[in-house]
């Protein structure tokens, strides 16, 4: 696992004893970089765009760039700020220019950069020391929210924070945040004008108690640049020349910094690939990126193009990828050339099941490591942490070491902790339990214990913190469906047995082992070896991405993982979530075309070119797929968006005509269904789909497919005995199955 790309071209970073003598002159400096990348070094006036796909390169022809600078006499050290987004790769660049004779050039974060300069200004910007800088802002989210008399759970509290925090990067003031939310088409996770009114008062106690945060590090540096004209010609008159990387992620926030520091001039140079943008959630935006000619028409593009980290057969993957994408940034994708030898081409698996996935992916992972792969070489990527269970799983019953990157394992997150200590207290209380009284099955009895700790038989809408915890606790509702499956007549006390032994397995020590990560915290790295699993329809895409930006965003998220590999990739999916389940599953999407025996949905040629300099404008537009129309209530008209609310085609509060005896026999009915299918009710319908049921009272099949969550597989499978109990007659005795 390194950042570093693997290359004859880019060594290996050297031993405290093996560092090499900084280069002779200027000129060799300029040794061992291709055309593109010597472009980029000697583009050393004006503004200059680095259109830099992955494995490309772009550390080191930026750090060479400024290397050559300092080395040529053109750039002094001291008038150069490179600003990147985290301190890994300020420290990597950092050390990278001391190698190159570089030394006491700046290369910070934006927060970073910022702070010191507010720490330095501040007593004569505004007198006095500068407020306590807060290091966690949970605590005060949370008498916010008390004093607005809105209890949080700990998960809602960091989704809430996480809200805020888009807010101010976005520039967003507590009483615009309801409007920025609609515009945005942001799905938040509590009502719009609570987390208004929660993001006031936090803004207040900040105030009250002297203190601020770090979005108000950049807010305050801003503002003082705008107001102290004479502090802002200081910091201009230091830093002459400003380098930008991961220029695809900047928020608006930290643009409006940029452009302060900059002031009237344009030496600045930036660096990105709209295809890598993968934290819009945040208030990351590629459009600085792509606007970047039309607000500097002089500006030197510089493509580079030239891939050294993955070999011909993952680059042909992710070109092609790329080329069925749509909107603005696939109007600017690179077309990669890999520089490697040919090797293996990629692999498709498909699976019956989660559980042999994830065996399948353990087996392939240990041959690679008995055929010379070093483990830590290797990586699971997979959409969201909740995943990562059966895979901790696999690897260790394999006997395959394994880190987790970016989150704790499975057994030991919060959530599952607390779950397990209600199982095992459920199991000991046995029927003394009043949770239990109408669970009739180990699953259900699990679900009647989980959902005292926040499971829903829905997920909640959207994704964070709240939606990580349903996931986890999901992923142990389903391991205890599979469990009841495979040993009947199991108790609550076998079941809590069994998860002790797993997370007993699973907690083994480990130094250096295979890699399992989300896609999102794989973003920098690279492996030998990459797994993308669970590559199936509402995993990737995500099923809460609802607009064409957010299902574009998931696809460049697979676009990042399948460029994280350097020479052997596998991309898998499972057709069904347990053994012996139906197999309802679709592979990806995004695999149409790609992966043998499917056909691609219309691939574009590429529109941004192959690598080199450009200095005229482009002119190309992107477009837009047109939106659906919103949903509006049936009774009072008005718009719908809330997924319960639209299923039941009206407003929560509006009047209902509910036949409730018809909807008794429809839950009857579906409770004999779910118990004959092995799976939970709201797997055969959800109780607001059962609720519209009642509520329209269908008599066609026309009738009822217009139903949100009667979908064609459901109409075929249930439809008849949903008519029939409409009709107020018995339903047949099918059994469930296709």
């Amino acid at each position: 696992m390194t950042s570093a790309t693997h290359s004859t071209l880019f060594p290996q970073a050297p031993g405290p004893s093996q560092f090499p003598a900084p280069p002779a002159d200027a000129d060799a400096v300029l040794d061992g970089l291709d055309p593109e990348q010597r472009a980029v070094a000697t583009a050393l006036h004006g503004p200059v765009c680095v259109l830099a796909g992955a494995g490309t390169g772009k550390t080191r022809a930026i750090t060479h760039r400024i290397a050559y600078g300092v080395r040529a006499g053109i750039l002094q050290p001291s008038s150069v700020l490179a600003v990147t987004f985290t301190n890994r790769a300020a420290g990597e660049m950092r050390g990278r220019l001391r190698q190159l004779g570089a030394g006491g050039v700046q290369a910070r974060t934006f927060h970073s950069a910022a702070l010191r300069q507010l720490q330095y200004f501040w007593p004569k910007a505004v007198g006095g020391e500068l407020p306590r800088l807060l290091e966690r802002k949970v605590q005060l989210v949370a008498e916010a929210g008390a004093r607005c008399r809105v209890r949080l759970d700990r998960n809602e509290l960091r989704d809430v924070t996480s809200e805020i925090e888009w807010a101010k990067v976005t520039q967003t003031v507590p009483a615009d945040y309801p409007a920025a939310v609609a515009k945005a088409l942001r799905d938040a996770p509590r009502d719009p004008a609570e987390i208004g009114q929660i993001y006031a008062m936090y803004e207040q106690l900040k105030r009250d108690r002297g203190a601020i945060d770090f979005e108000d590090v950049l807010l305050l540096t801003v503002g003082i640049l705008q107001d102290r004209h004479d502090i802002a010609d200081r910091i201009r008159g230091q830093y002459q020349h400003f380098v930008v990387d991961e220029y695809q992620d900047v928020s608006p926030l930290q643009q409006r910094l940029l452009d302060l520091w900059l002031g009237d001039r344009d030496n600045l140079c930036v660096v990105g690939d709209a295809s890598q943008t993968i934290y819009s959630f945040t208030g990351a935006t590629p459009d600085h990126l792509l606007n970047f000619r039309t607000r500097h028409p002089n500006a030197t593009v510089v493509k580079l193009v030239r891939d050294y980290r993955s070999t011909p057969q993952v680059v042909h993957l992710a070109n092609g990828l790329l080329a069925q994408a749509r909107g603005r940034a696939a109007e600017h994708r690179l077309e990669l050339v890999s520089q490697r030898a040919p090797g293996p081409d990629p692999v498709y698996a498909e699976y019956g099941d989660e559980p042999a996935e994830a065996e399948g992916t353990a087996r392939r992972i240990r041959d690679l490591i008995a055929a010379g792969v070093p483990a830590g070489d290797i990586a699971v990527l997979y959409r969201i942490n909740a995943q990562s269970e059966v895979y901790e799983q696999a690897l260790a019953d394999a006997g395959v070491p394994y880190q987790l990157r970016g989150a704790e394992r499975f057994f030991e997150r919060a959530e599952v902790r607390e779950a397990g200590v209600a199982l095992r207290g459920a199991a000991r209380a046995g029927g003394n339990d009043s949770l239990l009284d109408d669970a009739e099955d180990l699953p259900a009895q699990v679900r009647a214990v989980l959902s005292t700790k926040g499971w829903t038989s829905e997920p909640p809408a959207g994704s964070g913190a709240v939606r990580d915890r349903w996931e986890s606790l999901a992923a142990l509702v389903r391991l205890a469906e599979d469990f009841a499956r495979a040993r009947p007549g199991a108790t609550l006390g076998d079941l809590v047995a069994e998860l002790d032994e797993r997370a007993a397995a699973q907690h083994a020590p480990t130094v250096q082992g295979v890699t399992l990560a989300s896609l999102h915290s794989a973003k920098g790295l690279e492996w030998d070896a990459v797994f993308l699993v669970g590559l199936t329809e509402g995993m990737m895409p995500i099923t809460y991405a609802k607009t064409d930006e957010q299902v574009e965003e998931e696809r460049r998220l697979l676009y990042v993982g399948v460029t994280r590999a350097r020479l052997h990739l596998s991309l898998s999916w499972a057709l069904a979530r347990a053994p012996g389940g139906r197999a309802s599953r679709r592979p990806s999407r995004f695999l149409s075309g790609l992966r043998p025996g499917s056909t691609a949905p219309g691939a574009r040629p590429p529109s941004a070119g192959g690598g080199g300099v450009e200095h005229a404008r482009g002119t190309a537009a992107g477009t837009r797929r047109g939106r659906r129309g919103p949903v509006r209530c049936r009774v009072c008209g008005a718009t719908l968006t809330d997924a319960g609310e639209m299923k039941l085609m009206r407003c929560e509060d509006c009047p209902s005509d509910m036949d409730e005896a018809l909807y008794e026999r429809l839950r009857e009915w579906r409770a004999d269904q779910a118990g004959r299918l092995g799976q939970p009710p709201y797997c055969v319908f959800t109780d607001k789909t059962l609720m519209a049921i009642a509520e329209t009272v269908p008599a066609t099949d026309g009738e009822l497919a217009r139903i949100s969550g009667v979908g064609a597989r459901k109409l075929d499978r249930f439809g008849a005995d949903v008519l029939a109990i409409c009709a107020g007659q018995e339903p047949g005795e099918g059994d469930g199955e296709d």
